[in-house]
């Protein structure tokens, strides 16, 4: 079962999304420094008509990275074409996107750190040099053959920064980490897509879904169009909050932005009772793997300190039990004795 606090974008949303994106600066709520210093380098682009630098942007999934290739595309008056790593299987599949390129054209390409080695290889070349160098054949036969490409902007997105190699993370001319959202700024964005969604909100109903929304648009967006649900089955002309509290309680998002399988987590460590807890350990109690774990339920829970990894494991915080009103035990008193 899809879970609503889930921040990987679901099958279904992919249409949706792309309707309540904003199109230009003045419509993109957030992350203010990264928006201020794209804005002059994109403006000192424009003035001696050059194609921007390689861009990277990375940070955990659904905070608009996407977005931001697609704003950059439009201010910089340039075509973009979208794709992800998984799908560039072979070199083959890269020289027909980029030779498919022109001028000043901006290629985006998601989950970067995904490229098979073979693909990174020869895009080292296609960034630096702006040409391909592609082996044809293979043994005493084989030919190397020289493409020349337009300069193009690679904008390269990433949830997992780590995983890019140096020689890749060296060719981009600028790096920008998304970081989580405010509250407020959630609101912002909730009543922008509401107005496009033709439903208006209360001010107090975008900030009770902000606060559950785990800092991330993406479920802010998600958990709005299930809450405006509730509201037009109550036959309601616009979202209430006494409707958004009751349509995220039966969603089960309590006030902190937790689901079952957070709490589960959360309430697994604490009966530890302050020793740290392995990996392994934990994915196995909660019956899920360990990628799940690391990848999807705790970036969030770092974040916010609600955990810590210790070298010898993960440990709740004062915070998870001050929230979650854990009784019986004094986490800093059990840290100290440990």
């Amino acid at each position: 079962m899809e879970r609503m606090v889930e921040i990987e974008q679901f099958e279904t949303e992919e249409l949706t999304e792309s309707t309540l994106r904003p199109d230009a600066w003045n419509e993109y709520i957030g992350q203010e420094q990264i928006k201020k210093n794209l804005g002059v380098f994109i403006e000192a682009s424009k003035m001696r008509d050059e194609a921007l630098d390689h861009t990277l942007f990375y940070g955990p999934p659904g905070l608009g990275k996407t977005t931001l290739a697609l704003i950059i595309a439009n201010e910089m008056n340039a075509n973009i074409k979208v794709t992800a790593a998984p799908m560039i299987e072979k070199s083959g599949d890269l020289a027909a996107i980029m030779t498919n390129l022109d001028e000043g054209d901006i290629l985006f390409i998601d989950e970067i750190h995904r490229l098979s080695p073979a693909v990174e290889e020869i895009l080292y070349s296609a960034m630096e040099d702006f040409r391909l160098d592609i082996i044809i054949g293979s043994g005493p036969a084989a030919q190397t053959v020289k493409i020349d490409l337009p300069r193009f902007t690679l904008i390269g997105a990433t949830t997992r920064a780590g995983m890019l190699s140096n020689p890749l993370r060296d060719r981009f001319g600028m790096s920008f980490r998304m970081n989580f959202y405010s509250p407020q700024e959630l609101a912002k964005i909730i009543v922008q897509a509401s107005n496009k969604l033709d439903k208006e909100i209360a001010d107090e109903a975008s900030l009770e879904i902000a606060k559950r929304s785990r800092g991330t648009p993406r479920i802010a967006l998600r958990l709005l169009r299930r809450v405006r649900d509730f509201s037009d089955v109550a036959k309601e002309p616009s979202i209430l909050h006494e409707r958004t509290n009751f349509a995220l309680e039966q969603l089960g998002i309590n006030s902190h932005g937790f689901d079952e399988m957070d709490i589960r987590l959360l309430e697994y460590l604490m009966q530890a009772k302050g020793r740290p807890m392995g990996l392994s350990t934990i994915a196995a109690a909660l019956s899920e793997d360990e990628g799940t774990v690391e990848d999807v339920l705790e970036p969030y829970l770092l974040a916010n300190g609600y955990l810590e990894r210790t070298a010898r494991g993960r440990v709740a915080t004062q915070k998870s039990y001050e929230v979650l009103k854990f009784k019986g035990h004094n986490l800093e008193q059990s840290l100290f004795n440990d």
